[in-house]
C-alpha cells in the first residue's frame, strides 16, 4: 500500500541509516524522459524532497499540480502510466483528463444504454457477527497518528470501557467490506471516536474525502452506534455531536465526556468514569 512521502522518507532514513538517504540528483536520468512529471512535481508539496531523491519505482504517494493548477495525488507508477499512447497534455492531469472527454449528448429520442453493473467482490474476511458487534479486524489499517495514540491513551484512563476492538460490523458494503474501522471504539457505550485534521497541505477531511466520512457515518448510525469527530484546524463539523477543537489535552477529553453525555446521558457516562 502506498504511504505517504513523509512516512516514506523517514522508513528510508532509518533502513539506510542516513538524514538524507538519496541524494538530490540519484535519479534524474529515470525522470529525465517524464519533462511533463517533472513540471508538475513542487518540492514544496512534497515535504522539500525533490523528484531526482525519489525511485520511480517507489510506492509512495506524492502530490503533484498539472499546469490548470489541480492538485492531486498519485504514486510515480501511476503517474508514468498515465498517458498511455497518447501523450496529450490534458492526459498527465486526470481532472483535465475529464473535462478533455465530455459525456456524448444523447439527441432527443434516442434510448439509453442498459448498463449491467456487477458489485464488487466483499472481503470474506469480516467474521459472520450481528450487526452493530465490534471486534478485532486483520483488515484494519494500523493507527498511523501519535496524536491519536495519546489522544486513545488519555481517554481510555478517564472511561473504563473496553479497549482494544478496531471494528464494527455493519449491514451494507462500505469499501468492499461488511465492517467499518473507527479510530477509536467505545463498545459499552456504542459511541465511535474519529480524529480529523486537514493534513499539511489542508487536502484532508475535504471534497469526496468529506464525502466518504460522511458515508461511513451513516453506515455506523445504521448499526446502532453514534459518532463524534474531532474537527480540528478550520473543519467543519458534520454531525450534530462533533467537536471543534484546536488541541488535544484534559480540556479536551472534557469536551468529549460532555459530547458522551449529550448522546447517551450522564447517568450511563458517569458510571463508566475513573
Amino acid at each position: 500500500m502506498a504511504e505517504r512521502v513523509e512516512a516514506w522518507w523517514a522508513r528510508r532514513q532509518f533502513s539506510r541509516g542516513a538524514d538524507v538517504p538519496y541524494a538530490v540528483g540519484t535519479y534524474r536520468e529515470a525522470w529525465a524522459a517524464f519533462p511533463m512529471l517533472i513540471r508538475q512535481y513542487h518540492p514544496e508539496l512534497n515535504a522539500g524532497i525533490t523528484l531526482t531523491q525519489i525511485p520511480p519505482a517507489a510506492d509512495v504517494l506524492l502530490l503533484w499540480q498539472c499546469e490548470a493548477g489541480h492538485l492531486f495525488a498519485a504514486t510515480p507508477s501511476e503517474q508514468r502510466a498515465r498517458p498511455g499512447r497518447e501523450r496529450r497534455r490534458s492526459a498527465w492531469c486526470p481532472e483535465c483528463a475529464g473535462l478533455a472527454q465530455p459525456p456524448r449528448i444523447r439527441p432527443a429520442g434516442e434510448p439509453r444504454p442498459s448498463v449491467t453493473r456487477t458489485p464488487p467482490p466483499l472481503c470474506a474476511k469480516t467474521p459472520e457477527l450481528p450487526v452493530g458487534e465490534p471486534f478485532v479486524s486483520e483488515c484494519a489499517p494500523r493507527p498511523a497518528s501519535a496524536v491519536e495514540a495519546r489522544l486513545r491513551a488519555d481517554l481510555f484512563a478517564r472511561l473504563g470501557v473496553t479497549d482494544g476492538f478496531n471494528a464494527v460490523r455493519v449491514s451494507r458494503p462500505f469499501f468492499d467490506h461488511l465492517e467499518v474501522w473507527p479510530d477509536i471504539l467505545l463498545p459499552e457505550l456504542r459511541i465511535a471516536l474519529e480524529y480529523d485534521s486537514p493534513g499539511r497541505f489542508g487536502l484532508e477531511h475535504v471534497g469526496k474525502r468529506e464525502e466518504a466520512d460522511r458515508r461511513k457515518d451513516r453506515v455506523l448510525r445504521a448499526a446502532g452506534w453514534e459518532i463524534v469527530r474531532i474537527r480540528t484546524g478550520k473543519l467543519e463539523k458534520l454531525g450534530p455531536y462533533d467537536v471543534q477543537l484546536s488541541s488535544l489535552g484534559r480540556r479536551g477529553v472534557d469536551r468529549l465526556l460532555d459530547a458522551f453525555r449529550d448522546i447517551r446521558g450522564s447517568l450511563l457516562i458517569d458510571a463508566y468514569l475513573r
